[in-house]
C-alpha cells in the first residue's frame, strides 16, 4: 500500500481519519481553540512543531505574552485559555504545555508597558487656598474702619498680647481638630466646641492687664472671640460662610474712599461681622455633632499638638516685628498664605510622581531637592513684586516667607518639633535684639535670623524629605 485506505465510499483519500460524531449526543460547548468543522481530527504523528499555527498563536497572544518576565508564566495564560495537552501535541506539534510556552516566550519580544498614571490625590482646590489667603487678610479690615476710634499707642500692646495667645492656641486647636477630624466630624467638632471658648478667655485674660479701660478689654474679648470663631470655620472648611459673614466689612470698607460712615457704623459693621461668624460657627458645629459618632479609637495625647502653637507664638512674634518695620509688607505676606498652602499641596503631589519615577534613592533625592527648590522659589518670586509695590525691601520680607513656608512644609509631614524650635529661637534673638536695642538694630537683625532660620529649615526638610519613606 502506497496510502491510507479510504473509509468513505467514492471519497478521495485524505490524510486524516475522521469519525463522524454521533447526530443523538446534545451538543457540547466547543473550546475556543477547536475546529469549526463538526468534525473531530486526529492528526498523524508529526516529526516537530507546526510553525504556522504557532506563529498564529503568537501573534493572537502577543499582547500578553510580551509582558512575561518568564516562560512559566507564558505557560499559565495557556492553561487559563483552555489549551490541552492533546490539543498542544495534535494542533501545535508540541509535546507538552512548557515546550509551546517556551516556543512563545521566544518568539514574542519582550515588551512591558507602563501603568496607568494614578489619579493625584494631593491635588490642591486652588479657588479653596485662594478664598483661604483672602480670608486671613480681610479681619484687617475692621482695624482700618475703626481706627479712629482707638488709640494705637495705648490700646495696641492689650490687643497684640491677645492675638499671639489666639494664635498660639489656635494652631494648637486647628492641629488636634485635624487629628480628630479623621475619626469623624463629630469628634472634630466636640474638640472645637470645647477648646475654641478656653482659648478666647485665656487670651482676653492675658491681655485685660494691659487694656486699663474696660471698652479695651471689649475690643480685646471681640478680637478674641472672632479669632477662635474663625479657627473652627477654617478647620470645618467652610471658607465660603465666614467669607458671608465678614461681608459688613468688606462692604464698610469698600466706601470709605468715598463717604465716612461715622462712628457708629464704624463701630458697628466689625460688631456685625463679629455676631455673623459667631452664628456661622454655631451652625457648622451644629451640622458636625449631628454626625454619627465613632465607633472605638483612641484619642491623640494633647502633647502632640503642643509644637504647633509654639510654633504659631513664633510665627504671630516674627510676622509682628516685620510689621512694626513695614505693616504693608505683613499685609501681602498673609495673603501669600493662601498660594503658600496651594504649593503645599503640589509639593506633596510632585514628591508622590517622582516616588513612582526614580527607582534609587540618590535619583529620588536629587528630584526631591528640584521638587524643593522649585515650590519654594514659586512662593518668594512673586512676593518681590509684592514688597516692591508697599515699599518694603525684599530682602527683609523674603526670609521670613522662607521660614515660615518651610517649617509649614515640614509640620504637614509631622516633622513639628524641628520647625517650632527653629523658629522660637529666630523669634526670640530677632526679639531680643529689638527690645534692648542691640546692634546691628531690628531690621537687620530679624533679616539675619530669619535667613539663618530658613537655611536650617530648608537643609533638615531635604533630608527628612529627600527620602522616599516619607512619602510612600
Amino acid at each position: 500500500m502506497s496510502g491510507p485506505i479510504s473509509l468513505e465510499p467514492g471519497g478521495s483519500e485524505p490524510d486524516t481519519l475522521a469519525l463522524r460524531l454521533a447526530e443523538t449526543r446534545p451538543p457540547r460547548r466547543r473550546p475556543r481553540w477547536a475546529s469549526d468543522e463538526a468534525t473531530l481530527t486526529i492528526r498523524l504523528p508529526r516529526q516537530g512543531p507546526d510553525e504556522e499555527e504557532v506563529s498564529r498563536l503568537a501573534a493572537e497572544l502577543a499582547d500578553r505574552v510580551g509582558p512575561a518576565v518568564h516562560p512559566y508564566e507564558v505557560a499559565a495564560l495557556l492553561e487559563a485559555e483552555g489549551l490541552s495537552a492533546a490539543l498542544i501535541r495534535e494542533r501545535y506539534g508540541h509535546p507538552s504545555l512548557f515546550s509551546l510556552a517556551a516556543a512563545l516566550y521566544e518568539r514574542v519580544p519582550r515588551t512591558f508597558p507602563e501603568p496607568a498614571p494614578a489619579a493625584d490625590v494631593w491635588r490642591p482646590d486652588t479657588v479653596r487656598c485662594l478664598l483661604r489667603g483672602v480670608l486671613f487678610a480681610l479681619p484687617g479690615l475692621a482695624y482700618l474702619l475703626t481706627h479712629p476710634l482707638w488709640n494705637a499707642g495705648r490700646h495696641a500692646p492689650a490687643l497684640i498680647v491677645a492675638g499671639l495667645i489666639s494664635w498660639a492656641w489656635g494652631q494648637a486647636l486647628g492641629h488636634r481638630a485635624h487629628l480628630r477630624r479623621a475619626a469623624g466630624p463629630r469628634e472634630a467638632g466636640r474638640t472645637l466646641l470645647g477648646g475654641a471658648p478656653v482659648g478666647a478667655a485665656l487670651a482676653t485674660a492675658v491681655a485685660a492687664p494691659l487694656a486699663g479701660s474696660g471698652p479695651v478689654v471689649v475690643v480685646a474679648t471681640a478680637q478674641s472671640l472672632y479669632l477662635a470663631a474663625a479657627g473652627a470655620l477654617l478647620v470645618l472648611a467652610r471658607e465660603r460662610l465666614l467669607l458671608a459673614a465678614l461681608s459688613p466689612l468688606i462692604a464698610g470698607s469698600v466706601v470709605l474712599p468715598w463717604w465716612e460712615p461715622g462712628a457708629l457704623l464704624r463701630a458697628g459693621l466689625p460688631a456685625l461681622a463679629l455676631l455673623g461668624t459667631l452664628a456661622v460657627t454655631a451652625l457648622a458645629l451644629r451640622t458636625a455633632l449631628a454626625a454619627p459618632a465613632a465607633a472605638g479609637g483612641s484619642r491623640p495625647r494633647f502633647t502632640w499638638s503642643v509644637p504647633y502653637g509654639l510654633f504659631g507664638l513664633a510665627a504671630g512674634v516674627l510676622v509682628l516685628l516685620e510689621g512694626r518695620e513695614e505693616p504693608y509688607a505683613v499685609i501681602a505676606l498673609t495673603l501669600s498664605m493662601g498660594p503658600a498652602e496651594w504649593l503645599l499641596y503640589r509639593y506633596r503631589g510632585l514628591s508622590v510622581a517622582a516616588l513612582r519615577a526614580t527607582a534609587t534613592p540618590a535619583g529620588f533625592l536629587l528630584r526631591s531637592a528640584g521638587i524643593l527648590a522649585v515650590c519654594l522659589l514659586g512662593y518668594l518670586l512673586p512676593l518681590v513684586p509684592a514688597a516692591l509695590l508697599t515699599g518694603a525691601a525684599p530682602e527683609g520680607l523674603l526670609p521670613l516667607a522662607a521660614a515660615l513656608w518651610t517649617a509649614l512644609l515640614l509640620q504637614a509631614f509631622g516633622a513639628a518639633w524641628p520647625s517650632a524650635v527653629i523658629c522660637l529661637t529666630a523669634a526670640a534673638c530677632a526679639g531680643t535684639v529689638a527690645l534692648l536695642g542691640l546692634p546691628p538694630g531690628p531690621a537687620p537683625a530679624l533679616s539675619l535670623a530669619c535667613g539663618a532660620a530658613a537655611l536650617c529649615l530648608t537643609a533638615y526638610a531635604l533630608w527628612q524629605l529627600g527620602r522616599p519613606a516619607p512619602h510612600a
